[in-house]
């Protein structure tokens, strides 16, 4: 397993090291060099960890089972539009989206990153993606994504930080 926190200028805090303790402590059970699991897959052997630090975790794809996170509201302060997020920590802001054969092939990581910064009550995002993936590292690609993007300092990222994951 490896990670990377963005942006590579500030220190990760504690509650993202939390998280990454859940997946170290899951590694033998989604490691990508060993196993070839569905992010659905990935996310249930992590879910009892992640909700043991306090995170609510998507337990189906039925619609009742899903984390609703607002983007707008609308009359009476309704939520208009919602993404959904893998799991998420409301005393933290930290929203978790685990990815696998998607994550780089389809640009998933992006439609993660910009749907996290529209979130009302996002401050962090945990993208976790397989370190291989058909010969591909998804895991170097997806941080070099973010290296440039941070580097380049032409954009203003809402988010306090990014952590990457890789399995």
């Amino acid at each position: 397993m490896k990670w990377s926190y963005f942006p590579r200028n500030q220190r990760i805090t504690n509650d993202l090291l939390n998280v990454i303790d859940v997946f170290n402590r899951n590694n033998n059970h989604i490691n990508s060099s060993e196993h070839k699991l569905k992010s659905d897959e990935v996310l249930h052997s992590i879910a009892n960890g992640l909700e043991e630090i306090g995170y609510s975790v998507e337990k189906s794809k039925r619609d009742e089972d899903k984390i609703k996170m607002p983007v707008l509201y609308g009359e009476c302060g309704k939520p208009s539009l919602n993404f959904e997020a893998d799991a998420f920590n409301p005393s933290n802001n930290i929203v978790i989206e685990v990815e696998a054969g998607r994550a780089v092939t389809n640009y998933q990581f992006l439609k993660d990153f910009f749907e996290s910064c529209c979130m009302d009550d996002a401050d962090y995002l945990c993208i976790a993606v397989r370190l291989l993936y058909r010969k591909n590292d998804d895991y170097k690609k997806v941080c070099e994504f973010f290296d440039a993007m941070y580097a380049s300092n032409k954009f203003s990222i809402p988010l306090k930080g990014i952590l990457i994951i890789g399995y």
